[in-house]
C-alpha cells in the first residue's frame, strides 16, 4: 500500500491486477481508493478532496482538468464501473470502491472503443479525449448498440473545443458493431 499525502488528505491506493487481460501485469490506473479525513488548520475536518488530485500525484495523467466543475467532461473515470467526474467526486465518496481511469483501460489501445476512435481519426487536439472515451465505454455498457439520440444525451455533457462530434459518434457506432461491451 502506498500514502499520498497533502496537508488535508491523506490517499492510500492499493493497486491490483486485471488477471483476465494480461495476467500478472499491474495496472496502476484501476486502483481502490481508502481516504482518510485530517484535520485542517482549524480543527475542523476537511470536507473536499478529489480522486483528480489524488490520479494526478499517482503519476496517472490521462484524466485531464478541464473546468473544474463536471461541466466538460475532461476528468471522466469510472467508479465501480460507472461514468463519474473526477474533479467534482469527493475522495470521501469514493473510499473503497474501484477507480477506473483511461490508463486501465485495455493495454495497448485494445479495447473495441480505443480502436475505433484510432481508425475514425477522432481526436484532434485530443484534451477531451480520455473523458470521450471513459464515457462511450459506459455508454456502450447501458446500450450495447445506441441510437444516435442515445449517443448525443450520453455524450452531450462531454465537451470538445475542437467540434469532432460527428466523429466521436461514427466511432461510438463502429464500436459497437466490434463488441464495444467489455
Amino acid at each position: 500500500m502506498e500514502d499520498r499525502s497533502s496537508a488535508r488528505l491523506t490517499f492510500h491506493a492499493s493497486c491490483g491486477t486485471i488477471a483476465h487481460k494480461n495476467p500478472g501485469r499491474l495496472f496502476y490506473a484501476l486502483f481502490h481508493v481508502y481516504a482518510q479525513r485530517q484535520k485542517d488548520d482549524g480543527g475542523r475536518a476537511s470536507r473536499h478532496a478529489a480522486p483528480l488530485g489524488a490520479e494526478r500525484h499517482s503519476g496517472l495523467t490521462g484524466t485531464k482538468f478541464g473546468c473544474g466543475k463536471g461541466l466538460c467532461g475532461s476528468c471522466t473515470v469510472h467508479i465501480d464501473g460507472e461514468a463519474a467526474r473526477s474533479c467534482i467526486t469527493p475522495i470521501e465518496s469514493a473510499a473503497g470502491t474501484s477507480v477506473l481511469t483511461i490508463e486501465g483501460l485495455s493495454p495497448g489501445h485494445a479495447h473495441p472503443v480505443q480502436r475505433a476512435w484510432i481508425q475514425d481519426e477522432v481526436p484532434q487536439c485530443g484534451y477531451c479525449q480520455s473523458g470521450q472515451i471513459m464515457t462511450a465505454v459506459a455508454l456502450l455498457k447501458k446500450h450495447p448498440h445506441p441510437t444516435d439520440a442515445e449517443i448525443d444525451e450520453s455524450m452531450g455533457n462531454n465537451l470538445c473545443r475542437c467540434g469532432t462530434y460527428q466523429r466521436i459518434r461514427k466511432a461510438i457506432h463502429r464500436a459497437a458493431t466490434e463488441g464495444g461491451v467489455r
